[in-house]
């Protein structure tokens, strides 16, 4: 493949475009890579098109390895599958939904399991059919609310999606672990950075859930990691290690005190030290118990539900962990103060939520025979000795709280997690047999009873993959293209003319010719400078420059990852590149 520049349709520029918020977005416009057609939607453009196709080829080569094997689903698709399943409710207002000339329901597919499930109920009809397969490379639709950073949060984007179909809860196992272990190769090829972490399974359902989180600073992912074991987790999925239960009845009764302007953590500390409530000059933040109200709309419903949730004083609810703990449900911060008087704002206590009938979840280290200062529903007043089990009951634990640096391990007992942030890049689940139960897809088993089939889901965000790469690979001059995924493998640049140029399109010609993707930067009228920056910006990974010393017959290679450079004959020079492109595709 030979790519001329004098005709390519690319325009580079000189300066960050205005809307660009990280990396990866900035520089593949500025390269040339992709203009932006759409909120959050993209046009590819050729040497964009090529780094998504190689990516793609990739994908499909460790699937099919795995025994994938490959279809292509409807993108749009009608609504009565996703309705029976109940996701068309459970993703709301995340998907595109449109109606037909003749009024009947449909969406633009964000995933396929419904499709898959319902294409194994058609065709198989045996155990003898399982285990399977199936995966797919398509275009997937969500409304994303605010589309930004470019390829990483879209609202038309390629994914990769497989399904596995087995018999048994061994066969799911079987089939996660081909899955697993066929991602790690992926992203160990295009040459990523990335922690597999314990996960959510969200809209997915299902017993069993992993991301692969590629580790960069703009990722809108946080997730954790131990000092001392391997134990990784998204923040949504960490557990908390909740203290020993102690004797409800162990303390004195709860008593209230005068708190005159204390709303705040901080005001309410302050106070309780100077005045040694209950005695105590130490109090800390961690010993009041701080009460959010949140509304919460459930799919389908028509009313909004009160939920208040308790957190030690000094942790601040994450609404993206609550979100994911109460999924399908949408979470916002209760605001209606001036319609419920019952909710003293800023002193509200867990001892009345039960007589309002308002739910009451708290974090984990509101355990059974702890007590607290918090709330005592009357405007300037606080309670000490509000003991969980005698005071109050709580419904439910619920992993609402932040999580911070040099918080305890859950899986050991030595290690503090640390917290970084990350893209996600690949999310796998046990989704057992949610979808297969939904359509009753019952096949006949080696006994002659109807079997039901249990099913895993695989997904690779494969143009979010482009951006992960840019985002990991690129420096202050611009993209640093991993061999694997590069547009091209060799950039010719003719820095003169007249030879210079004739010798520059003979060697692109004779590269292209010995297998290489080759790109020539043949323009007439554009100075060496510029085309040395432009070369720099879009990332191939060695640079031939076709410049003065050819008349001695010698050119410049350049390593754009290195960044070293070196002079050689002219002579040999097709084989040795060749040979060099062999072993790095070969690594």
């Amino acid at each position: 493949m030979l790519l001329r520049m004098s005709t390519l349709l690319l325009r580079t520029l000189r300066e960050d475009p205005a809307d660009a918020e990280v990396p990866s977005h900035r520089l593949l416009l500025r390269a040339g890579y992709i203009r932006r057609a759409a909120p959050g939607g993209y046009t590819w453009l050729p040497l964009g098109k090529l780094v998504l196709d190689r990516i793609s080829e990739v994908v499909r080569s460790e699937m099919a390895a795995i025994g994938g094997q490959e279809v292509h689903f409807p993108a749009l698709l009608p609504a009565e599958p996703y309705r029976t399943s109940g996701r068309w409710a459970e993703y709301g207002d995340d998907i595109f939904t449109l109606a037909d000339r003749k009024g009947a329901e449909h969406l633009l597919a964000p995933t396929h399991e419904e499709m898959a499930a319902l294409l194994v109920k058609d065709l198989f009809t045996s155990y003898r059919d399982f285990p399977a397969t199936l995966f797919q490379l398509q275009t997937k639709f969500r409304d994303e609310a605010r589309p930004r950073a470019g390829l990483l949060r879209g609202r038309e984007f390629l994914m990769k999606d497989a399904y596995s179909f087995d018999l048994d809860e061994a066969g799911l196992q079987a089939a996660y672990d081909r899955h697993r272990d066929a991602y790690r190769r992926i992203f160990d090829r295009l040459g990523l950075d990335y922690t597999v972490v314990h996960a959510m399974s969200g809209a997915m359902g299902g017993s069993a859930s992993e991301e692969f989180l590629a580790a960069t600073p703009v990722g809108e992912d946080t997730f954790v990691g131990c000092t001392v074991c391997d134990y990784a987790a998204n923040t949504e999925a960490v557990t908390t290690r909740a203290p020993a239960a102690g004797d409800p009845e162990a303390y004195p009764d709860a008593e209230v005190h005068d708190t005159p302007e204390t709303p705040t953590i901080a005001g309410l500390v302050e106070l309780a030290n100077a005045r040694r409530l209950a005695g105590r000059g130490d109090w800390t933040a961690a010993d009041t118990l701080k009460n959010i109200v949140l509304s919460v709309h459930r799919p389908g419903a028509d009313e909004v539900e009160l939920l208040v949730i308790g957190v030690p004083g000094d942790r601040e609810v994450d609404l993206k962990r609550v979100g994911a703990a109460l999924h399908p449900a949408t979470v916002t911060v209760f605001e209606e103060w001036a319609g419920h008087p019952e909710l003293v704002r800023g002193y509200l206590g867990p001892q009345i939520l039960d007589k309002l009938g308002l739910r009451y979840l708290v974090d984990p280290r509101v355990a059974p025979g702890t007590a607290w200062l918090t709330g005592a529903n009357e405007p300037g007043r606080h309670a000490t000795g509000v003991v969980s089990g005698r005071d109050f009951t709580p419904d439910g634990t619920i992993e609402a709280a932040e999580v911070r640096p040099g918080d305890p391990c859950p899986a050991c007992e030595s290690g503090a997690l640390t917290i970084r942030r990350g893209i996600e890049i690949g999310h796998i689940f046990q989704l057992g047999r949610r979808f297969t139960d939904a359509f009753a897809v019952d096949v006949l088993g080696a006994e002659g009873k109807p079997v039901r089939p249990t099913m895993g889901c695989y997904g690779i965000g494969v143009s979010r993959a482009v951006a992960a790469v840019a985002e990991q690979h690129h420096d202050d001059r611009g993209l640093v293209w991993p061999a694997a995924v590069a547009p091209c493998d060799v950039h010719v640049v003719a820095a003169g003319k007249g030879p210079q140029l004739e010798t520059t399109i003979d060697l692109g010609t004779r590269l292209s010719a010995a297998g290489l993707r080759v790109l020539v930067d043949d323009r007439s009228g554009v100075s060496a400078g510029v085309k040395f920056t432009d070369a720099e910006l879009i990332g191939v990974p060695r640079t031939v420059v076709v410049g003065r010393r050819l008349a001695d017959g010698y050119v410049e290679l350049r390593d754009r990852a290195t960044g070293e450079r070196a002079e050689l004959p002219l002579d040999g020079l097709v084989r040795r590149i060749v040979d060099e492109v062999s072993v790095t595709h070969r690594v």
